[in-house]
């Protein structure tokens, strides 16, 4: 869960909240107060991945563990360890042959910077790329976890993996609204 990520609320085919994590935790908890016994999905609007909020107690112990969690998550994150941490960098493993650690030696300021460099060269060239593929699978799994069930479900994968837009809006619009939606919204970047 990051603060700085949006996401939204589902019980059932209604979209119940869109916001941070905060804001939709605070309104799922008064949705929850009036409706007991329904069933919420929350998920993050960039991979759509789903997260898990324990929404027992009153709205303040609900916010109150969740804040105590985003802060433990970013104080994880900012601790050192091995590597340089003022810079971000963190050490890991990588697993190469012998002549690649060869040629890295070979290489000016050595196996760190140069692998820095070949990575960042590739983000740079494959950035378009990378954004529809991740718009896919955000797509992908929010349309398994909601639109499963639902008319032209496969077909509607195979036309948002083809690139086909126009096909892929016609065999969505007899989904519920917030679905059709949110659907449209995640695959936005898909299209280009």
């Amino acid at each position: 869960m990051k603060i700085d990520r949006t996401y939204s609320a589902f019980a059932e085919s209604k979209k119940i909240a869109t916001g941070d994590v905060l804001e939709v935790a605070s309104r799922v908890k008064k949705f929850l107060t009036k409706e007991a016994k329904a069933q919420v999905l929350i998920f993050d609007d960039s991979t759509s991945n789903q997260i898990e909020i324990d929404f027992r107690g009153t709205p303040e112990n609900v916010t109150r563990r969740l804040e105590a969690l985003l802060e433990n998550t970013q104080e994880g994150e900012k601790k050192s360890g091995p590597g340089r941490p003022k810079l971000g960098v963190v050490a890991k493993e990588v697993t190469l042959l012998p002549d690649h650690w060869e040629w890295l030696a070979r290489q000016p300021g050595g196996a760190s910077v140069t692998l820095r460099k070949l990575v960042e060269e590739a983000k740079k060239k494959n950035l378009a790329k990378d954004q529809i593929r991740m718009s896919q699978e955000a797509t992908y799994k929010f349309m398994t976890v909601m639109a499963g069930d639902l008319p032209d479900y496969e077909e509607a994968l195979r036309a948002l993996y083809a690139g086909d837009a126009k096909k892929f809006e016609k065999l969505i619009t007899a989904w519920p609204k917030d679905i059709q939606d949110h659907t449209m919204m995640l695959a936005k970047a898909s299209w280009k």
